[in-house]
């Protein structure tokens, strides 16, 4: 499997740490993940965003991991934020999970199901 990231020249350039689109050429078998959430088996929520946002992507790798795959078959994630307070530190989190890994992403700010949860990641990988 080949991922292309495609960044058109006549249109908006990617800030960093992601795509503003990726072919996937090849790809024997496509894995979407459903949206991971900070709460673990013990069912006590952190309260810091950034803690959170650790959690939600230790639970996206276990996934990964699951089906025998890793970030760098990652080839695109939405994150629901639940306000834009927490974007910068969001995005910090996120470079510190994919380095140089730079899959499609949508990030949106929207009311979370559990009013605990500050964001939500599900995302889809290829291989």
């Amino acid at each position: 499997m080949t991922n292309i990231a495609i960044n058109a020249p006549d249109a908006p350039q990617p800030s960093g740490g992601y795509s503003q689109a990726v072919e996937v050429r090849d790809a024997k078998r496509l894995l979407y993940i459903s949206g991971q959430v900070p709460e673990p088996d013990t069912g006590v929520v952190p309260a810091d965003f950034g803690a959170q946002a650790r959690l939600v992507w230790s639970h996206l790798l276990a996934q990964l991991a699951a089906a025998e795959l890793t970030v760098n078959n990652l080839v695109k994630v939405t994150t629901f934020l639940a306000s834009r307070d927490f974007a910068d530190r969001n995005a910090e989190v996120r470079r510190e999970v994919l380095g140089q890994h730079a899959p499609a992403l949508t990030v949106i700010i929207t009311g979370i199901y559990d009013a605990r949860w500050l964001l939500e990641i599900e995302a889809i990988a290829a291989e």
